[in-house]
C-alpha cells in the first residue's frame, strides 16, 4: 500500500525557511543591482514602496532585479506574451525537493553536479533549472514541446555563460508526452519537477487569468494575456491538470528505476484524490503530500517514489557518496 505522508501545517503563510524572498522586497536595494526597476516602483496605498503586479513589463524587470542580485543571473528576459513566474513561489519548489532528497539521504541535503533533476515544461523563463543550479549547484535538463521557449532559455543560458553540462535543454516531440521521447535509454535522474498547466481550456484559462488582474489591480480587461503571459502550453491542456499528473504518473510507471522521485505541482486541493487514486494504482512505493504558501495562496507538491527506503539508500549512497 502507498505511504502517504503530508509535511507542513497547512495553515502556515510563509516561504521555505531558506526561502531568500522571506519579508517585504528591499527596492532601495534591488534598484541599486538594476536600475532599470527604479520608474516602476511607487508608493501604494499603504505608503510603502512596491510595484503594480498587474503591469507586466513591471513584473519582468522586477524578476530581472531579484535573479541578477539574489542569484547573479546577469540577463534574463522572456518573448512578448510568455509566461512571467513568481520567483519567491518557484524558488519554494527547489527548496522543497532538496529536503526531500535530504530525508533519503540520512537528513544531509546533497549539493553540487552529483545531482541530477529534469524539469517538464521548463518554458521560456527556464526559472527552475536557473534557481536550482545556484542555489544547489545542481544539474538539469529541461524539457518543452514550444521551440520557442526552449530557444529563448537557451538565449539566457549563452547570455550567462552557463553550459550545457549545468543545464541541458530538450524538446519534447509530442504534446501527448511527458517522459517519454525525453528521457533517455537507461539515463537517471533524481527528482522530476513540473508546473503542469492547469486549466481545461482556453476560455478558463482566459477566465481566470481575468480574476488574476481584477484581484491585483481593481480593473476589469478583455485581454489579459497581455497582463500576464502564458503561451497555451503553459495555461492549459485538455483535460487540465489531472489528466496532465494522471499522464506524467502512468509514464513514470514505466520508469520506475530511472527517477528517484518523481514530482509535479498541485494547484487545485480537490484534483489530490483523483491524483491519489492513480498513485495507488501504478503502486508508488512512497508518496509525500507539501504544501507550500505565500500569503493566503497556498499550492501544493505531490512527490512519489518507486523505491522502498532500502532502494532510496542505496541511490543515494552510490550517487551523493556516503
Amino acid at each position: 500500500m502507498t505511504q502517504q505522508n503530508k509535511h507542513t501545517n497547512p495553515e502556515k503563510k510563509s516561504l521555505h525557511p531558506r526561502n531568500k524572498h522571506n519579508g517585504r522586497y528591499n527596492f532601495p536595494q534591488l534598484i541599486a543591482t538594476l536600475p532599470e526597476l527604479k520608474p516602476f516602483v511607487a508608493l501604494n496605498k499603504f505608503q510603502e514602496e512596491s510595484i503594480d503586479f498587474a503591469n507586466p513589463k513591471a513584473v519582468k524587470v522586477l524578476n530581472k532585479a531579484i535573479l541578477k542580485h539574489f542569484y547573479g543571473i546577469e540577463h534574463w528576459d522572456i518573448p512578448a506574451g510568455y509566461l512571467c513566474p513568481p520567483i519567491p513561489g518557484r524558488a519554494d519548489y527547489i527548496h522543497y525537493i532538496a529536503d526531500v532528497l535530504s530525508d533519503s539521504n540520512k537528513g544531509v541535503i546533497p549539493k553540487n553536479e552529483s545531482v541530477r533533476i529534469l524539469d517538464i515544461g521548463t518554458g521560456a523563463n527556464c526559472i527552475y533549472p536557473l534557481l536550482g543550479n545556484k542555489e544547489y549547484g545542481w544539474r538539469f535538463a529541461g524539457s518543452d514541446i514550444d521551440r520557442i521557449s526552449l530557444n529563448a532559455a537557451q538565449e539566457t543560458l549563452n547570455a550567462n555563460s552557463l553550459p550545457e553540462s549545468f543545464i541541458e535543454l530538450r524538446h519534447q516531440p509530442s504534446p501527448d508526452h511527458i517522459f517519454r521521447g525525453v528521457i533517455k535509454p537507461g539515463e537517471t535522474f533524481d527528482f522530476t519537477i513540473c508546473n503542469p498547466p492547469f486549466h481545461t481550456s482556453a476560455q478558463e484559462a482566459n477566465a481566470g487569468s481575468i480574476r488574476k488582474v481584477k484581484n491585483l489591480s481593481g480593473q476589469k480587461t478583455s485581454n489579459p494575456v497581455l497582463n500576464f503571459g502564458g503561451q497555451n502550453g503553459e495555461l492549459w491542456c485538455e483535460g487540465g491538470e489531472v489528466k496532465f499528473v494522471r499522464s506524467m504518473i502512468g509514464e513514470s510507471a514505466e520508469l520506475p528505476l530511472n527517477c528517484l522521485w518523481y514530482s509535479s505541482l498541485i494547484s487545485k486541493k480537490d484534483n489530490l484524490p483523483g491524483i491519489y487514486k492513480a498513485l495507488n494504482k501504478v503502486k508508488a512505493q512512497e508518496v509525500k503530500t507539501i504544501e507550500m504558501a505565500q500569503g493566503q495562496k497556498i499550492s501544493r507538491i505531490v512527490a512519489w517514489t518507486f523505491m522502498d527506503k532500502t532502494q532510496q539508500r542505496i541511490w543515494a549512497e552510490s550517487r551523493w557518496g556516503k
